[in-house]
C-alpha cells in the first residue's frame, strides 16, 4: 500500500497559514518516502481553509518526486475553463505529476457562494468530467451539453500528461456513485470518514462489476482512500482531546463514529485500522494530521507503516 498526504489547509490551531509551513511540511513528506501529496477544496468551511490549487503550486519545487493530487476538486463550483487552467498549469509545471481527483462536493455554502444551483450538481457534474478531458487533450471534438460547450475554446497550453492528466472520481460507495466512477473515471477516490473497512471492500467488488460491463480492467484501475484524519499518540487523553476538540466541532459528525473508523490514538490501533483497508483491496491511504504536522508525518512514517507493512504480510503469509 502507498501512503500520501493532505497538505494543511485547514487553520485548526488558529496560528494562521505561512509559505515557509507549507514548504517544510511538503518537503519533509517528501524526504521521508509518502508518496502522494493532496490538496482538497472548498470555498467556504467551518475553520479557515487555504484555496487547495495555489498551495499544491506553492510547494512545486520543494515536492520531490511525489505525485500531486486534488483530493477532491470541486469543478461544478470553480466552473470548467477555470479548473482545466489552474489544474492543467500545475500539470505542467510540475512535469506531468498531477492526478484529477473530482467529486460534486456535499457543501450547499460552497455552491450559493458560487452562484451555482445545487440541486443541479450532479447533473452538472457528470457533464464536467467529459468537459475538463476535452479542454485539456489537443486537436479533441468539442464538448456539447445541456450546461457546458467547449466549442471554438483552445486552452493553452496544455498539461504535460497525454492525452490529459487521469480523472479519479469520487464516490462514499453508492451503486450510483461507484457507475459513475466507472463510467467517467480513470480511478476511484474513497472518503476515510465516510466508509469501513468492510463497505470500501464491498463497493470495490461493485465497482469491479461495473468496470467489466464498461470494458475497462479492474486490476489495472487505481484507487485510494482520501482525508483519513489521522493523530497517532500513545496518549490515549491526548487522542480524545484531539478528537473531541479540534476533529468534532470541525465536522460536525458524531464522535464514535469518526473514533471508530479514523487512524487516532496509538499507532498499533492506527495499523490496525489501516490493515484491514489493504486487506479490503485499498492501494493507497491519504493521511491529513490534525495537529503538530511536522511531528505528526514522521510518526505515522516511522512507527505506523513498519506495523501496516508486516500486518499486511503476515495476512498474505496466512492466505497463501
Amino acid at each position: 500500500m502507498e501512503y500520501g498526504v493532505h497538505l494543511p489547509l485547514i487553520d485548526f490551531s488558529g496560528k494562521g497559514f505561512s509559505l515557509a509551513a507549507l514548504r517544510a511540511y511538503a518537503k519533509r513528506a517528501s524526504d521521508l518516502g509518502y508518496t502522494f501529496l493532496c490538496a482538497n477544496d472548498h470555498l467556504l468551511f467551518s475553520r479557515p481553509w487555504l484555496d487547495g490549487p495555489t498551495a499544491l503550486a506553492a510547494v512545486l519545487e520543494v515536492s520531490g518526486s511525489m505525485t500531486l493530487a486534488t483530493t477532491v476538486s470541486i469543478p461544478v463550483v470553480r466552473g470548467p475553463m477555470v479548473t482545466a487552467k489552474t489544474l492543467g498549469a500545475i500539470d505542467l509545471l510540475s512535469g506531468g505529476r498531477l492526478v484529477v481527483g473530482v467529486g460534486p462536493g456535499s457543501s450547499e455554502r460552497d455552491y450559493n457562494a458560487a452562484g451555482v444551483p445545487f440541486e443541479e450538481r450532479w447533473k452538472r457534474f457528470n457533464e464536467i468530467i467529459e468537459v475538463l478531458r476535452t479542454l485539456w487533450t489537443p486537436q479533441s471534438e468539442s464538448f456539447q451539453g445541456s450546461f457546458y460547450s467547449t466549442d471554438g475554446i483552445p486552452l493553452e497550453p496544455y498539461p504535460a500528461q497525454r492525452p490529459a492528466p487521469p480523472i479519479w472520481v469520487a464516490s462514499w460507495g453508492s451503486k450510483a456513485g461507484l457507475r459513475r466512477v466507472a463510467r467517467h473515471g480513470d480511478g476511484w477516490l474513497a472518503s476515510g470518514y465516510n466508509t469501513t473497512p468492510e463497505g470500501f471492500a464491498e463497493s470495490l467488488a461493485y465497482l469491479s462489476q461495473q468496470l467489466s460491463l464498461v470494458g475497462k480492467k479492474s486490476e489495472s484501475f487505481p484507487n485510494g482512500i482520501a482525508t483519513l484524519w489521522m493523530y497517532v499518540t500513545e496518549n490515549r487523553s491526548k487522542a480524545e482531546e484531539v478528537l473531541s476538540t479540534v476533529l468534532g466541532p470541525t465536522l460536525n459528525r458524531p464522535l464514535e463514529e469518526l473514533r471508530e473508523r479514523l487512524p487516532i490514538g496509538p499507532p498499533e490501533e492506527c495499523a490496525k485500522k489501516l490493515t484491514a483497508y489493504a486487506a479490503a483491496g485499498a492501494q493507497r491511504v491519504f493521511l491529513w494530521p490534525l495537529a503538530d504536522e511536522l511531528e505528526q508525518l514522521e510518526l505515522f512514517y516511522e512507527r505506523v507503516v513498519p506495523l501496516i507493512e508486516d500486518g499486511t504480510r503476515r495476512q498474505e503469509l496466512a492466505s497463501s
